[in-house]
């Protein structure tokens, strides 16, 4: 048997005894609950679970929907039980396909729901889940607990179960091979060879020898035998990063080799069987690259059976700091001081930061500041991103006046300077325009003599 340190959530207005005894001979702790309320007060924090819940128990469609929040918790592996036909519903099954790793249909077998939950466990187990309050989480080297995150985390573990082909789509620099690092560190082929590629860095002409190997002699310098890329992923994971740049004329061989699953190098006389799951990535825009006969739509289709979307970083929100602070950790060694963290114009500038190079340029970024900074904490200036410190907060009288400012400027510039159009469309005189322009400094934005009947200024507006 065995060790009864498992927890089973159990959610259900009609749990089974039965049921409920076998989870506890096979070595679970079942906690039974039966709102989503209570599923959030059972699970402990930051340790892993099971969960089963049981759809087909007379739950009305609102506290269906309730479920969501307590289905996105990252430290619980989720099972579904319905009934024949309940997963008509589109909001119930949008739920079971998109936070469950199974689901059962009633009737069920006892033994296989059990073991359907226990996978569920083991799965959520080999990862490092977030505690419940989200103030942390981690796939491996990623480290994230926004909803973006927590997303990614799940699908990451759910396409770990399956040998299909996986497609990661995303700008650069947004962690995609680390993606797919997790998925081959949590798969079944997690101890055979991981072997990326990279399609775009390597010239056209030598990447049919690196995919598939040549023999000795095939073409001049050939003075060795090689073993390609995809040879030598062999019961392993090949990763082709940046797919969406292959030539025209490999993306043909690498159609062939993805139907037959056979390699043939360069200069050889024989197939050679291969047995590889294939991650591939991209940056580009694979819909326009198809339209423009840039890249096969019959290879798309066969590399991007199940995809995953890769958050950018400046939708990450609250992860940018923890980023920041996490790369700080591992890279301070290299300061000449020692660093206690992050100013609060850092802080601030990281957040207003539009971040286009996504985390990559937030590594550099970050371990540059250690480099460089010479006080105790890294500043904005240290990140070179003075320019995107927030200003110290204004009062309403100065938010007002910045704002006055601004409709005046904008409506000078619409009307050519003409202060007359401009005072009409502001809905005050040419004489309050003027003064405004006096108190704010902006007369030189002035197109037109301010002048009287009189050739005269108006009272009380200074000789300048």
């Amino acid at each position: 048997m065995e060790p009864a340190t498992r927890q089973l959530i159990y959610v259900s207005r009609d749990p089974s005894a039965e049921l409920n005894t076998r989870f506890h001979q096979r070595g679970w702790h079942v906690e039974v609950v039966g709102s989503a309320r209570d599923v959030r007060r059972a699970v402990r924090a930051g340790m892993a679970a099971g969960g089963l819940l049981d759809f087909s128990s007379d739950f009305q469609p609102h506290e269906i929907a309730a479920f969501e929040s307590c289905l996105t918790m990252p430290n619980v592996g989720w099972v579904a039980a319905t009934m024949p036909g309940q997963l008509q519903d589109a909001a119930l099954r949008r739920l079971v396909r998109d936070y469950c790793f199974d689901y059962v249909t009633v009737p069920y077998s006892g033994d296989r729901i059990v073991d359907s939950v226990g996978h569920a466990y083991g799965m959520i187990s080999l990862g490092e889940p977030a505690s419940n309050d989200g103030s942390q989480g981690a796939e491996g080297e990623m480290v994230g607990s926004c909803d973006a995150m927590l997303a990614l985390f799940r699908s990451i573990r759910k396409v770990a179960m399956t040998d299909a082909p996986v497609f990661i789509s995303g700008e650069s620099g947004t962690g995609k091979e680390l993606t797919a690092v997790a998925i081959h560190e949590r798969s079944a082929r997690r101890n055979a060879p991981f072997v990326p590629i990279n399609c775009g860095a390597i010239p056209p002409h030598l990447l049919q020898s690196e995919l598939f190997g040549y023999e000795r002699g095939a073409f001049t310098g050939a003075n060795q035998r090689k073993i390609g890329r995809v040879e030598a992923a062999n019961g392993g994971t090949l990763f082709l990063d940046e797919i969406g740049d292959l030539p025209l004329e490999s993306q043909a061989s690498l159609l062939r080799f993805l139907q037959e699953r056979k390699v043939e190098r360069l200069g050889g006389h024989g197939a050679i069987d291969v047995d590889v799951r294939i991650i591939s990535a991209t940056h580009v825009d694979m819909t326009a690259a198809m339209i423009e006969g840039r890249f096969r739509s019959d290879l798309y289709h066969r590399l991007c059976v199940l995809q995953i979307d890769e958050p950018p970083l400046r939708a990450r929100g609250k992860d940018i700091e923890l980023l920041a602070r996490h790369m700080l950790e591992r890279f301070k060694k290299d300061a000449s001081r020692r660093l206690r963290g992050f100013a609060p114009d850092a802080i601030a500038a990281l957040h207003n930061y539009g971040w286009p190079g996504n985390v990559r340029e937030l590594i550099n970024r970050v371990r540059r500041a250690i480099v460089m900074s010479e006080g105790r904490a890294i500043t904005a200036r240290d990140l070179e991103l003075a320019e995107y410190v927030e200003i110290v907060p204004v009062s309403l009288a100065q938010a007002r006046e910045a704002a006055e400012r601004q409709a005046i400027e904008l409506a000078l510039l619409r009307h050519r300077g003409r202060l007359g159009d401009a005072a009409q469309e502001l809905g005050i005189s040419r004489v309050t325009l003027y003064r405004l322009l006096c108190s704010h400094g902006m007369r030189h934005m002035e197109g037109e003599p301010m002048s009287t009947p009189h050739g005269e200024l108006p009272a009380s507006v200074p000789h300048l």
